[in-house]
Protein backbone atom coordinates (compact mmCIF):
# COMPACT_ATOMS: atom_id res chain seq x y z
CA UNK A 1 0.00 0.00 0.00
CA UNK A 2 1.26 3.45 -0.88
CA UNK A 3 2.03 5.98 1.85
CA UNK A 4 -1.55 6.68 2.87
CA UNK A 5 -0.50 8.90 5.78
CA UNK A 6 1.50 11.11 3.46
CA UNK A 7 -1.40 11.21 1.01
CA UNK A 8 -3.77 12.11 3.86
CA UNK A 9 -1.51 15.02 4.79
CA UNK A 10 -1.47 16.29 1.22
CA UNK A 11 -5.25 15.95 0.91
CA UNK A 12 -5.83 17.73 4.22
CA UNK A 13 -3.64 20.66 3.19
CA UNK A 14 -5.42 20.88 -0.18
CA UNK A 15 -8.72 21.14 1.67
CA UNK A 16 -7.35 23.73 4.08
CA UNK A 17 -5.69 25.89 1.43
CA UNK A 18 -8.26 25.26 -1.30
CA UNK A 19 -5.51 24.95 -3.87
CA UNK A 20 -3.21 22.38 -5.40
CA UNK A 21 -0.77 25.18 -6.22
CA UNK A 22 -0.50 26.42 -2.64
CA UNK A 23 0.29 22.94 -1.35
CA UNK A 24 2.79 22.42 -4.17
CA UNK A 25 4.67 25.55 -3.10
CA UNK A 26 4.73 24.33 0.53
CA UNK A 27 6.33 21.06 -0.58
CA UNK A 28 8.48 22.44 -3.40
CA UNK A 29 6.83 20.24 -6.03
CA UNK A 30 4.49 20.86 -8.94
CA UNK A 31 0.74 21.28 -8.71
CA UNK A 32 0.41 18.25 -11.00
CA UNK A 33 2.25 16.09 -8.47
CA UNK A 34 -0.10 17.21 -5.69
CA UNK A 35 -3.10 16.49 -7.90
CA UNK A 36 -1.76 13.02 -8.68
CA UNK A 37 -1.25 12.34 -4.96
CA UNK A 38 -4.90 13.15 -4.23
CA UNK A 39 -6.01 11.06 -7.20
CA UNK A 40 -3.93 8.12 -5.93
CA UNK A 41 -5.60 8.46 -2.51
CA UNK A 42 -9.04 8.41 -4.15
CA UNK A 43 -8.04 5.27 -6.04
CA UNK A 44 -6.91 3.61 -2.81
CA UNK A 45 -10.19 4.51 -1.13
CA UNK A 46 -12.27 3.76 -4.25
CA UNK A 47 -14.20 6.99 -3.78
CA UNK A 48 -14.10 10.60 -4.99
CA UNK A 49 -12.98 13.08 -2.34
CA UNK A 50 -12.93 16.34 -4.35
CA UNK A 51 -15.00 17.98 -7.01
CA UNK A 52 -12.55 19.64 -9.41
CA UNK A 53 -13.21 22.46 -11.83
CA UNK A 54 -10.74 24.77 -13.54
CA UNK A 55 -11.41 27.45 -10.95
CA UNK A 56 -12.65 25.71 -7.84
CA UNK A 57 -12.19 22.71 -5.57
CA UNK A 58 -14.88 21.42 -3.26
CA UNK A 59 -15.34 18.39 -1.06
CA UNK A 60 -17.64 15.55 -1.91
CA UNK A 61 -19.81 14.24 0.91
CA UNK A 62 -17.44 11.30 1.34
CA UNK A 63 -14.51 13.70 1.12
CA UNK A 64 -15.93 15.87 3.90
CA UNK A 65 -16.30 12.86 6.22
CA UNK A 66 -12.86 11.57 5.32
CA UNK A 67 -11.27 14.98 5.93
CA UNK A 68 -12.68 15.18 9.47
CA UNK A 69 -11.43 11.67 10.28
CA UNK A 70 -8.07 12.27 8.61
CA UNK A 71 -7.59 15.54 10.50
CA UNK A 72 -8.15 13.75 13.85
CA UNK A 73 -5.87 10.85 12.89
CA UNK A 74 -3.08 13.16 11.77
CA UNK A 75 -3.38 15.18 14.98
CA UNK A 76 -3.07 11.97 17.03
CA UNK A 77 -0.05 10.86 15.00
CA UNK A 78 1.63 14.24 15.46
CA UNK A 79 0.93 14.16 19.20
CA UNK A 80 2.35 10.64 19.46
CA UNK A 81 5.46 11.68 17.55
CA UNK A 82 5.93 14.74 19.75
CA UNK A 83 5.51 12.59 22.86
CA UNK A 84 8.10 10.11 21.59
CA UNK A 85 10.54 12.91 20.75
CA UNK A 86 10.02 14.51 24.14
CA UNK A 87 10.71 11.18 25.82
CA UNK A 88 14.24 11.41 24.46
CA UNK A 89 14.59 14.99 25.67
CA UNK A 90 12.60 15.33 28.90
CA UNK A 91 12.63 12.62 31.61
CA UNK A 92 9.01 11.61 32.15
CA UNK A 93 6.98 8.45 32.76
CA UNK A 94 7.83 5.27 34.66
CA UNK A 95 11.28 3.72 34.80
CA UNK A 96 11.36 0.04 35.80
CA UNK A 97 14.52 -1.07 37.56
CA UNK A 98 15.64 -4.58 38.51
CA UNK A 99 18.25 -4.93 41.23
CA UNK A 100 19.99 -7.74 43.08
CA UNK A 101 19.00 -7.86 46.78
CA UNK A 102 22.14 -6.83 48.66
CA UNK A 103 22.90 -4.00 46.29
CA UNK A 104 19.34 -2.69 46.46
CA UNK A 105 19.15 -2.60 50.23
CA UNK A 106 22.46 -0.86 50.77
CA UNK A 107 23.20 1.75 48.12
CA UNK A 108 20.71 1.61 45.26
CA UNK A 109 17.65 2.49 47.34
CA UNK A 110 19.18 5.81 48.40
CA UNK A 111 20.29 6.58 44.84
CA UNK A 112 16.79 5.96 43.46
CA UNK A 113 15.19 8.16 46.13
CA UNK A 114 17.48 11.07 45.26
CA UNK A 115 16.91 10.45 41.53
CA UNK A 116 13.14 10.65 41.89
CA UNK A 117 13.45 13.85 43.89
CA UNK A 118 15.61 15.34 41.15
CA UNK A 119 13.18 14.21 38.42
CA UNK A 120 9.67 14.38 39.91
CA UNK A 121 8.00 13.64 36.55
CA UNK A 122 9.52 10.16 36.59
CA UNK A 123 8.11 7.41 38.80
CA UNK A 124 10.48 4.60 39.77
CA UNK A 125 9.43 0.96 40.10
CA UNK A 126 12.08 -1.21 41.75
CA UNK A 127 11.93 -5.01 41.63
CA UNK A 128 14.38 -6.95 43.77
CA UNK A 129 15.34 -10.38 42.45
CA UNK A 130 18.52 -12.42 42.74
CA UNK A 131 18.73 -13.55 39.12
CA UNK A 132 18.92 -11.20 36.16
CA UNK A 133 15.65 -11.06 34.21
CA UNK A 134 15.01 -10.88 30.48
CA UNK A 135 14.93 -7.11 30.22
CA UNK A 136 12.88 -6.89 27.04
CA UNK A 137 10.33 -9.61 27.80
CA UNK A 138 9.92 -8.53 31.42
CA UNK A 139 9.73 -4.84 30.56
CA UNK A 140 12.70 -3.54 32.58
CA UNK A 141 14.55 -0.39 31.60
CA UNK A 142 17.68 -1.09 33.67
CA UNK A 143 19.11 -3.99 35.66
CA UNK A 144 21.65 -3.39 38.43
CA UNK A 145 23.71 -6.45 39.27
CA UNK A 146 27.04 -7.47 40.77
CA UNK A 147 29.00 -10.04 38.76
CA UNK A 148 32.52 -11.24 38.12
CA UNK A 149 31.62 -11.37 34.42
CA UNK A 150 28.53 -11.00 32.27
CA UNK A 151 27.28 -13.59 29.76
CA UNK A 152 27.28 -12.63 26.10
CA UNK A 153 24.06 -10.86 25.14
CA UNK A 154 22.71 -8.03 23.02
CA UNK A 155 22.36 -5.87 26.13
CA UNK A 156 24.50 -2.84 26.87
CA UNK A 157 26.42 -2.89 30.16
CA UNK A 158 28.03 0.03 31.97
CA UNK A 159 30.37 -0.43 34.91
CA UNK A 160 29.28 1.61 37.92
CA UNK A 161 32.01 0.50 40.29
CA UNK A 162 33.62 -2.44 42.01
CA UNK A 163 33.39 -4.35 45.23
CA UNK A 164 34.34 -7.58 46.91
CA UNK A 165 33.03 -9.80 49.67
CA UNK A 166 34.67 -10.36 53.02
CA UNK A 167 34.25 -12.79 55.89
CA UNK A 168 32.41 -11.48 58.94
CA UNK A 169 30.92 -12.71 62.19
CA UNK A 170 29.32 -11.20 65.28
CA UNK A 171 31.45 -10.36 68.33
CA UNK A 172 29.36 -12.85 70.32
CA UNK A 173 30.20 -15.67 67.90
CA UNK A 174 33.90 -14.84 68.08
CA UNK A 175 33.76 -14.66 71.88
CA UNK A 176 32.17 -18.12 72.09
CA UNK A 177 34.08 -19.91 69.33
CA UNK A 178 37.29 -17.95 68.96
CA UNK A 179 38.68 -16.02 66.00
CA UNK A 180 40.24 -18.06 63.18
CA UNK A 181 43.92 -17.21 62.84
CA UNK A 182 44.54 -18.81 59.43
CA UNK A 183 42.41 -19.99 56.53
CA UNK A 184 43.06 -23.57 57.65
CA UNK A 185 41.13 -22.83 60.86
CA UNK A 186 37.90 -22.03 58.98
CA UNK A 187 36.57 -25.61 58.47
CA UNK A 188 36.34 -25.99 62.25
CA UNK A 189 33.87 -23.11 62.41
CA UNK A 190 30.19 -22.76 61.47
CA UNK A 191 30.21 -21.37 57.93
CA UNK A 192 27.06 -20.02 56.30
CA UNK A 193 26.38 -20.25 52.58
CA UNK A 194 25.06 -17.42 50.42
CA UNK A 195 23.67 -18.17 46.96
CA UNK A 196 25.00 -15.42 44.74
CA UNK A 197 25.49 -14.64 41.05
CA UNK A 198 29.01 -13.50 41.93
CA UNK A 199 30.36 -16.83 43.18
CA UNK A 200 29.21 -20.42 43.80
CA UNK A 201 27.89 -20.88 47.36
CA UNK A 202 29.97 -24.02 47.98
CA UNK A 203 33.33 -22.33 47.42
CA UNK A 204 35.06 -19.35 48.93
CA UNK A 205 37.88 -18.02 46.77
CA UNK A 206 39.98 -16.23 49.38
CA UNK A 207 42.59 -13.86 47.99
CA UNK A 208 45.42 -12.16 49.85
CA UNK A 209 48.45 -10.25 48.69
CA UNK A 210 50.45 -13.48 48.90
CA UNK A 211 48.26 -16.31 47.62
CA UNK A 212 44.79 -17.67 46.86
CA UNK A 213 43.06 -20.15 49.14
CA UNK A 214 40.00 -22.02 47.85
CA UNK A 215 37.78 -23.25 50.67
CA UNK A 216 35.11 -25.83 49.88
CA UNK A 217 32.10 -25.71 52.16
CA UNK A 218 31.19 -29.36 52.51
CA UNK A 219 28.61 -28.75 55.21
CA UNK A 220 26.75 -25.61 56.16
CA UNK A 221 23.90 -25.59 58.67
CA UNK A 222 22.32 -22.55 57.02
CA UNK A 223 22.13 -21.51 53.37
CA UNK A 224 20.23 -18.45 52.10
CA UNK A 225 19.86 -16.55 48.83
CA UNK A 226 19.40 -13.03 50.21
CA UNK A 227 22.27 -11.01 51.74
CA UNK A 228 19.99 -9.16 54.17
CA UNK A 229 18.81 -12.50 55.61
CA UNK A 230 22.39 -13.74 55.89
CA UNK A 231 23.32 -10.48 57.63
CA UNK A 232 20.51 -11.00 60.16
CA UNK A 233 21.75 -14.52 60.86
CA UNK A 234 25.31 -13.31 61.30
CA UNK A 235 24.19 -10.54 63.65
CA UNK A 236 22.41 -13.25 65.65
CA UNK A 237 25.69 -15.12 66.11
CA UNK A 238 24.92 -18.01 63.74
CA UNK A 239 28.45 -18.30 62.38
CA UNK A 240 30.86 -16.87 59.82
CA UNK A 241 29.59 -15.70 56.44
CA UNK A 242 30.54 -13.54 53.48
CA UNK A 243 28.99 -10.14 52.75
CA UNK A 244 29.77 -7.57 50.06
CA UNK A 245 31.63 -4.44 51.08
CA UNK A 246 28.56 -2.26 50.61
CA UNK A 247 26.43 -4.61 52.74
CA UNK A 248 28.89 -5.07 55.59
CA UNK A 249 30.38 -1.61 55.97
CA UNK A 250 27.90 -0.06 58.42
CA UNK A 251 27.97 -3.08 60.75
CA UNK A 252 31.76 -3.18 60.69
CA UNK A 253 31.99 0.51 61.55
CA UNK A 254 29.39 0.10 64.32
CA UNK A 255 31.12 -3.01 65.67
CA UNK A 256 28.03 -5.20 65.39
CA UNK A 257 30.03 -7.39 63.01
CA UNK A 258 33.77 -7.97 62.96
CA UNK A 259 35.95 -8.95 60.06
CA UNK A 260 37.35 -12.48 60.04
CA UNK A 261 40.85 -12.95 58.59
CA UNK A 262 41.09 -9.37 57.28
CA UNK A 263 44.12 -10.27 55.19
CA UNK A 264 41.73 -12.12 52.87
CA UNK A 265 38.98 -10.95 50.60
CA UNK A 266 36.80 -12.91 48.22
CA UNK A 267 37.03 -12.56 44.46
CA UNK A 268 36.37 -8.95 43.35
CA UNK A 269 33.29 -8.18 41.23
CA UNK A 270 31.90 -5.33 39.19
CA UNK A 271 28.59 -3.56 39.68
CA UNK A 272 26.89 -3.15 36.31
CA UNK A 273 23.98 -1.20 34.93
CA UNK A 274 22.55 -3.30 32.11
CA UNK A 275 19.95 -2.02 29.64
CA UNK A 276 18.50 -3.27 26.36
CA UNK A 277 19.80 -0.82 23.75
CA UNK A 278 22.05 2.16 23.20
CA UNK A 279 19.96 3.60 20.34
CA UNK A 280 17.37 6.28 21.04
CA UNK A 281 17.85 6.02 24.79
CA UNK A 282 14.91 7.65 26.55
CA UNK A 283 15.68 10.62 28.75
CA UNK A 284 14.40 8.84 31.86
CA UNK A 285 16.92 6.04 31.35
CA UNK A 286 19.76 8.32 30.31
CA UNK A 287 19.31 10.60 33.32
CA UNK A 288 19.01 7.59 35.64
CA UNK A 289 22.30 6.17 34.38
CA UNK A 290 23.95 9.57 34.82
CA UNK A 291 22.54 9.85 38.33
CA UNK A 292 23.75 6.37 39.28
CA UNK A 293 27.27 7.24 38.11
CA UNK A 294 27.13 10.42 40.18
CA UNK A 295 25.76 8.79 43.36
CA UNK A 296 26.14 5.01 43.36
CA UNK A 297 29.70 4.94 42.06
CA UNK A 298 31.06 7.19 44.86
CA UNK A 299 29.03 5.23 47.44
CA UNK A 300 30.64 1.96 46.34
CA UNK A 301 34.08 3.53 46.54
CA UNK A 302 33.33 5.03 49.93
CA UNK A 303 32.31 1.65 51.35
CA UNK A 304 35.67 0.17 50.37
CA UNK A 305 37.58 3.20 51.68
CA UNK A 306 35.81 3.03 55.05
CA UNK A 307 36.53 -0.70 55.41
CA UNK A 308 40.20 -0.25 54.51
CA UNK A 309 40.49 2.67 56.93
CA UNK A 310 38.91 0.53 59.63
CA UNK A 311 41.40 -2.26 58.95
CA UNK A 312 44.31 0.17 59.26
CA UNK A 313 42.93 1.38 62.59
CA UNK A 314 42.59 -2.19 63.87
CA UNK A 315 46.10 -3.11 62.67
CA UNK A 316 47.55 0.00 64.31
CA UNK A 317 45.80 -0.79 67.61
CA UNK A 318 47.03 -4.40 67.47
CA UNK A 319 50.65 -3.28 66.94
CA UNK A 320 50.43 -0.84 69.85
CA UNK A 321 49.04 -3.60 72.06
Amino acid sequence: MADIVGSMRVFARVVETGSFTAVAKENDVTAAQISRAVTALEEQLQTALLHRTTRHLSLTEAGSRFYERAKAILADLDAAADEARNASVSPVGKVRVHCAPGLAQSTVAAALVSYQRAYPDVSVELKIEQSMPNLVEDGYDVSLISATHLPDSAYVAQSLGAGWALMVASPDYVKQHGMPLTADDLPAHTLLKLESPVAPPDEWHLESTEHVHVLTLTHAPLQVNAPDVLRAMLLGGAGIGTLATYTAVEDLVAGTLVRVLPQYRLRPFTVYAVYPSRRYLEAKVRTLLDHLRATLTPALEEAIDRIEALNLTVEHAAKRA
